[in-house]
């Protein structure tokens, strides 16, 4: 309900495109690149070398087969984006889990994945997916003291909330000589759009523009042209401000409603709030017995405890009181009394 209307700019594009596209000139679009490197060095990340791919998890993957073979070990989140954890088991390699917190991946758990041999760390930098941590000031600075110079070490950040963020991005960036930046269109913009834009340093970002010409080729050029048009829009960067607003209000709304009824649950960013439970099965079916749709944490996480993954994009504001309720009910269901003749 909140992604921009395409119709008006495939419209426009469709009147200025020009003549078709061939093999030869198919990469990433000048313009795109420059639009990129403006967006990204107001959030202080650096972006001289941009590949484009098909989504965040399409350049993630080719990061990872770009630069690690199977049986390498991979810092991820725990809990973390369930997509993710099903890629890293796809390509043979071996998750090692960091824990996180609101403020990002925890400096001793991602110490701890260094001594076991981690060779990537994959860090969400906002909107954590399930549990809505954001990298702070404080615990950037303390990551990138730990991973300073680690030539051993593949550094990707996923800043696929983007424009929908509303905390100041904290970023990694350059602190290993081995790194990425990807931020997708997906969630602002739309998934169907299928784009993200890729920095890092010249190698790694040449292996992934090179194993993307001997693959898929290219992302379509007329694409790139649209989110170009989306991101030049005004009316557009309104109602993605307007959307930020929405999913914030909402999720902090239901977040407090919990708090109130004595639950506690984590989300200080995105679209996810995180509930720790002792008793995924039981409160996934209560809540379904009840109306209700959240998905169990087990999909989420290798080590962390239990819990469920509430999304509020679908909810209204008059859902989150009575959610709420059915939440804490769940949490702390009557004994049943027995069957009785």
């Amino acid at each position: 309900r909140l992604l921009p209307p395409l119709g008006p700019h495939l419209a426009a594009l469709a009147a200025e495109i020009g003549s078709p596209t061939g093999y030869v000139s198919s990469a990433v679009l000048p313009e795109l690149a420059e639009a990129t490197r403006a967006r990204l060095a107001a959030d202080g990340v650096p972006a001289e070398e941009i590949a484009v791919t098909g989504g965040a998890l399409d350049g993630i993957e080719r990061l990872l087969a770009a630069n690690l073979r199977p049986g390498d070990a991979v810092a991820v989140e725990d809990p973390g984006w369930a997509n993710l954890l099903d890629l890293v088991a796809a390509l043979g390699l071996r998750p090692i889990g960091v824990p996180v917190d609101d403020d990002g991946p925890t400096e001793p758990g991602v110490r701890s994945a260094l001594a076991a041999g981690a060779r990537a760390l994959i860090v969400t930098s906002r909107a954590q997916n399930p549990t809505g941590a954001a990298v702070s000031a404080e615990r950037a600075e303390a990551l990138r003291a730990l991973l300073a110079g680690r030539s051993d070490l593949l550094l990707i950040e996923d800043d696929h909330a983007a424009e929908l963020a509303h905390v100041p991005l904290h970023p990694l960036a350059g602190v290993t000589p081995t790194w990425a930046f990807v931020r997708s269109v997906s969630k602002p913009y739309g998934p169907d759009l299928r784009l993200a834009v890729l920095t890092g340093d010249e190698a790694t970002v040449a292996r992934v523009a090179g194993r993307a010409r001997v693959g898929a080729g290219w992302v379509s050029t007329v694409l790139q042209r649209l989110v170009l048009a989306l991101w030049r829009d005004p009316a557009t960067a309104d109602l993605v401000r307007r959307a930020a607003e929405s999913y914030d209000r909402r999720r902090d709304g239901l977040r407090e409603a919990l708090a109130a009824r004595g639950v506690a649950a984590y989300g200080r960013t995105g679209i996810n709030l995180w509930v720790p439970v002792a008793d995924e099965t039981v409160v996934v079916t209560t809540l379904r017995d009840a109306g209700w749709s959240v998905a169990p944490g087990t999909l989420n996480r290798i080590a962390a405890g239990p819990g469920v993954r509430i999304t509020v994009s679908s909810l209204d504001e008059a859902d989150l009181a009575p959610l709420a309720d059915a939440v804490a009910r769940a949490l702390r269901p009557v004994a049943s009394a027995g069957f009785t003749a």
